[in-house]
């Protein structure tokens, strides 16, 4: 919504997990679970209108939440154990700039949900579905403070609940998506050189996905409120291009975590370069590296230690 005039952009990603531990095997002993981790890819898409000097609008898609866990290696006791979730997002925002200095943001959030589940005998009964496509609406709104001179901008962004139902082929699954804060902070500190800052703030504390059959009952429970930090520097180099360094933070929960999100906090670091053509196409890319950290499951009390995640990204941008 901040960028100047029109403008369009699309942008791909690719996460590269290893997230592995041992815990109780069939006959057991202690058992390595292997990589339950698997990879995958993000697409996104924007669309910014400059209505008038003061007023424009945007509609943006994403895929803002997912999972694809699979306890695949023979042995385990949670073997054939695998969980998938795959989201599509649609915003519609408005942005209604106040004077020099302030600005509103807000419109409405689709969010579509799908997925299949899979557990083995363990503790619990068996059980399987899989969970047609299921979709709510929520809302957004926020604001923004900018100084130019300085380069400075502080925008807020609260998104509420958005309530969900997805048929399953045994039980169908209810879940509530929590509402969220962003805060976005960016200031001049040298010539050519900007200070990043944000913080994300889920509450988290309480969200269960609930299935109604008895058999299944909830399948993920989190107690807790999730916090993300980063903290950076941008750089102009040029005209045409500017590099960032980033590094992020999300605090560990210390409380044991479900058997199909094996990390508790994380630790990651981010280089960036964007390269502005002429015509005014901007190419945008960077490479993220992500430390888990260690946790003990929930069911099994598997202990998951020195995982780690790669992501790449690539985003092109046209100003017109």
């Amino acid at each position: 919504m901040f960028e100047a005039g029109n403008h369009v952009e699309l942008s791909f990603g690719s996460v590269s997990p290893s997230v592995s531990g041992t815990g109780p095997g069939s006959a057991g002993a202690s058992t390595p679970t292997g990589n339950v981790a698997q990879s995958y890819t993000q697409v996104g898409a924007a669309y910014k209108r400059q209505l008038k000097e003061s007023t424009s609008i945007a509609i943006i898609f994403d895929q803002p939440f997912g999972a694809d866990v699979n306890y695949a290696d023979a042995g385990y006791a949670l073997s054939g154990s695998a969980a998938s979730v795959t989201s599509t997002g649609l915003t519609l925002l408005g942005r209604q700039i106040l004077d020099e200095h302030f600005s509103v943001h807000g419109g409405l959030r689709y969010v579509s949900v799908k997925g299949k589940y899979n557990r083995p005998q363990t503790s619990l009964p068996a059980y399987s579905s899989t969970y047609s496509s299921g979709s709510g609406t929520g809302f957004v709104v926020g604001g923004a403070y900018e100084r130019k001179d300085i380069a400075l901008r502080l925008a807020v962004t609260y998104s509420g609940e958005i309530d969900l139902a997805l048929p399953g082929s045994a039980g169908s699954l209810t879940t509530t998506f929590p509402e969220s804060f962003n805060v976005d902070f960016q200031t001049g500190i040298a010539a050519d050189t900007l200070l990043l800052a944000s913080v994300r703030h889920v509450n988290w504390n309480g969200f269960s996905l609930n299935d109604d059959d008895p058999n299944a009952g909830t399948l993920v429970k989190y107690d807790s409120d999730v916090s993300t930090y980063s903290i950076g520097i941008g750089r102009r180099f040029s005209d045409q291009l500017s590099g960032s360094l980033t590094i992020g933070y999300e605090a560990a929960k210390d409380e044991k975590v479900s058997d199909l999100g094996p990390t508790d906090g994380n630790v990651s670091y981010a280089i960036g370069d964007a390269y502005t053509l002429e015509n005014g196409v901007k190419i945008s890319g960077g490479i993220r590296y992500v430390d888990f950290g260690d946790a003990v499951t929930k069911l099994v009390n598997a202990t998951f230690a020195d995982n780690s995640a790669v992501g790449l990204g690539l985003k092109i941008g046209y100003t017109f």
